[in-house]
């Protein structure tokens, strides 16, 4: 029974998440930076660990690539989310308006 309630926990925090959207950019700047800390660390930092085979290798940049094709995903819904909250916006406030529309 406790694993439903997890389950139920977790969507409610994605839900919050999604439809804030303060919420939405603080997690696109979180996912950006991590993203950009991978990448910074595997050409930097880590270069040496990364040569000694292609395993280690396509493991680390694959794991870039996929946080960071998330993020890149995360970044478009973000921007389709907003237009369509500032399209009900202005229908809003256009529906409120005294002149007729022409």
């Amino acid at each position: 029974m406790r694993e439903n309630d997890d389950w139920n926990d977790s969507k409610q925090i994605a839900s919050g998440i999604l439809r804030d959207r303060s919420a939405r950019r603080r997690w696109l700047g979180a996912f950006l930076l991590a993203s950009l800390g991978m990448i910074a660390a595997g050409v930097w930092v880590l270069d040496a660990w990364l040569a000694l085979g292609p395993l280690v290798f396509l493991l680390w940049w694959g794991a870039c690539a996929l946080l960071t094709l998330f993020t890149l995903l995360f970044a478009v819904y973000d921007a389709l989310a907003a237009v369509k909250e500032e399209k009900a916006r202005a229908k809003g406030v256009s529906g409120c308006s005294d002149r007729p529309e022409v």
